[in-house]
């Protein structure tokens, strides 16, 4: 009799992890909206030195009594049958104006197909618009057991290094089966739904996502600017900012993050 009751016990919980298993819902295509947040205080005052506080300082003090601390822009990420668009929406916000950089802004439109590893992205440079057609950018993660709840998904923290230096702390979900995030950022066995650059005051955060078949005509990568590669932005920018001094490293940074 108890060896009965077991095997009727055994199969009741395999047959409901089955059941469990059979009703999970994997995420495939949809779109997901995120809320970039910017630090324009710390940020600002990071690029204050002993050169240029003179005249900084006073700009500086100035901003903050018309500017809030914390931006918040917003943005789009479609993704489905292995690709991915990010595209920025136009922010209402006033202009930071003198303060206004690459890192503070959203410049880029961002097309990924994850089954090529091929990347092209529609950056804007100053009066000049690039179209950079190179492969995904490489992230080294390292995955954690920490874990958070974002736009409804239950999320898994990664640590990770990109450009060499960067430090990158990301939340991703394994229910999305794309392997994409906002801007570049990418490499993880899901959708990324958190990230932040910590040293760079930046984090961006999924305040919705929305599970639904996109029409064929919306995952199209931008057409519009220059056509070059990472190497060749990276050459061009180095030439124009040669005499920019210790501005140079910093603009240089954004321009190619």
């Amino acid at each position: 009799m108890k060896k009965k009751l077991f095997t009727l016990s055994c199969i009741l919980l395999l047959t409901g992890k089955l059941l469990f298993a059979q009703n999970q819902h994997f995420t495939t295509s949809g779109t997901i909206e995120y809320n970039k947040t910017v630090n324009m205080y710390a940020i600002i005052e990071r690029g204050i030195n002993k050169d240029n506080d003179m005249f900084t300082r006073p700009a500086f003090e100035e901003f903050k009594k018309n500017h809030p601390q914390f931006q918040v822009l917003k943005s789009t990420l479609n993704f489905g049958d292995g690709k991915s668009l990010f595209t920025p929406i136009k922010s209402d916000a006033p202009s930071s104006g003198w303060f206004n950089g690459p890192m503070t802004g959203q410049k880029n439109t961002v097309y990924n197909d994850f089954s090529t590893g091929q990347s092209i992205t529609q950056k804007d440079v100053f009066e000049e618009t690039f179209l950079i057609k190179d492969t995904a950018r490489k992230i080294k993660w390292k995955i954690t057991g920490e874990t958070r709840e974002i736009a409804g998904y239950t999320c898994r923290r990664a640590n990770g290094i990109m450009m060499d230096s960067i430090y990158v702390v990301a939340f991703y979900t394994d229910k999305i089966h794309v392997s994409g995030g906002p801007e570049s950022f990418n490499g993880l066995p899901g959708m990324i739904l958190e990230v932040a650059l910590p040293h760079e005051n930046l984090i961006w955060v999924a305040t919705k996502v929305t599970d639904t078949t996109l029409p064929d005509n919306v995952l199209l990568p931008p057409k519009k600017g220059k056509v070059v590669n990472n190497a060749g932005l990276k050459t061009t920018l180095r030439g124009v900012m040669k005499d920019w001094g210790d501005n140079a490293n910093t603009y240089l940074k954004g321009f190619l993050f």
